[in-house]
Formats: C-alpha cells, sequence, structure tokens
C-alpha cells in the first residue's frame, strides 16, 4: 500500500498494482474467487436486510410497488423484501459488480442519473431510491466510526471508490439532479438512504 500511495495514484487501486488488475478482473480470471465473493455478499445482504426489513427501517418501504435492486448480486437483498412485502414487485440487475462506494464520485453521478430517468411514480407515489451504504460520521458510537473509516480504507485499496460523508453524499445527489434526502442510521455502521427526485 505505501509503494502504491507513492506513485501518486498511477494504478487505480493498491489491489490492481499488486494483481496486475482491478478486483472485478480478477473475479473473472478466477471464477471460484467471483463466487466466494458473491457468497459472501449475499450473506452480507440477508444479514442486512433482516435488520432493514424488521427493524426501524421498515418504513422505507411504504408505499413502494416494484423496486430495483441494482448492484444486486446474487439476488439476496430483492428475496428478502419480495418475501417480507408480497405486493412489492422486485428485479435485481447486477452487470457489473455495482456498490456505489465502489466507484468514484463522477461514475456515481453517472449511476444515479441513470436510476433517476428509471423512476416511474412520482415522488409524493413512492418513487425514490433506497441505498444501504455507509455514511461516514453517522453514527455517535465510536465503534461504528472506526469500521466505517476501516471499511474506506478496504474500499480505497480494492476500488476506485471510497466511503462518504454526509456531504459528499448531499454533493453527488444534487449533481444527479436529485432534490431531497434523508439518512436513516438505523443499520449499526451502516445507513438507510433514501434519496427523493
Amino acid at each position: 500500500m505505501a509503494e502504491w500511495l507513492r506513485s501518486g495514484g498511477e494504478e487505480e487501486t493498491a489491489f490492481e498494482m499488486v494483481h496486475g488488475v482491478g478486483l472485478w478482473g480478477a473475479c473473472n480470471r478466477a471464477p471460484e474467487l467471483g463466487e466466494h465473493f458473491n457468497d459472501a455478499m449475499a450473506a452480507d445482504s440477508r444479514f442486512i436486510m433482516d435488520m432493514a426489513i424488521n427493524g426501524s427501517g421498515r418504513q422505507v418501504f411504504d408505499k413502494i410497488t416494484s423496486l430495483v435492486d441494482v448492484a444486486g448480486g446474487t439476488g439476496a437483498a430483492a428475496r428478502a423484501v419480495a418475501a417480507a412485502f408480497r405486493h412489492i414487485k422486485c428485479t435485481v440487475l447486477d452487470l457489473p459488480h455495482s456498490v456505489l462506494h465502489d466507484w468514484s464520485d463522477e461514475d456515481c453521478i453517472k449511476i444515479l442519473k441513470r436510476c433517476k430517468g428509471a423512476i416511474i411514480p412520482s415522488r409524493d407515489a413512492g418513487g425514490k431510491i433506497i441505498i444501504i451504504d455507509v455514511v461516514v460520521g453517522s453514527s455517535s458510537e465510536a465503534i461504528c466510526r472506526g469500521t466505517q473509516q476501516m471499511f474506506d480504507l478496504i474500499i480505497s485499496v480494492l476500488t476506485p471508490g471510497k466511503e462518504r460523508d454526509e456531504e459528499e453524499w448531499c454533493k453527488i445527489f444534487k449533481e444527479a439532479g436529485f432534490t431531497k434526502y434523508k439518512i436513516s442510521p438505523v443499520l449499526g455502521f451502516r445507513s438507510i438512504i433514501e434519496v427523493f427526485p
């Protein structure tokens, strides 16, 4: 990592410097690595969605009739939503690997603009984007703040992305054309972020 930092970022990530390819390329080269990664993400999704659906994040799903899980991996989160809310039609979209913290601000803005264009119902009818991600500084608990900072380090080594604080999220949302957002830090070191057109 020190060598990567000294290089001034010639390679996109420290992972790429060591392996000659980014994380997603490595998963493509070694299918077993991709399977382990997908299994880990599915386990994480099941855990976090249980907290979101059965905890204080449940109201986020009010008024929603359809949901597209962008970066849905193997569909674990969408399956949890569909099982808990039988009236919500769920679709999973995941190609290529894509969680907002994996991408630069510019790429996040592009992704969110595309998502905004796909929102069919009006805001009053429940149209919104739901993001489950880290909001650095959102928790008053020291263990959560430390975990958020550790995740930021891990993400920056593996991908061109980063973990963002509220000010950074707000800037991205505004540049993508959204008018309002709500952050609910109800998932430990992660938050549920509702973004409204």
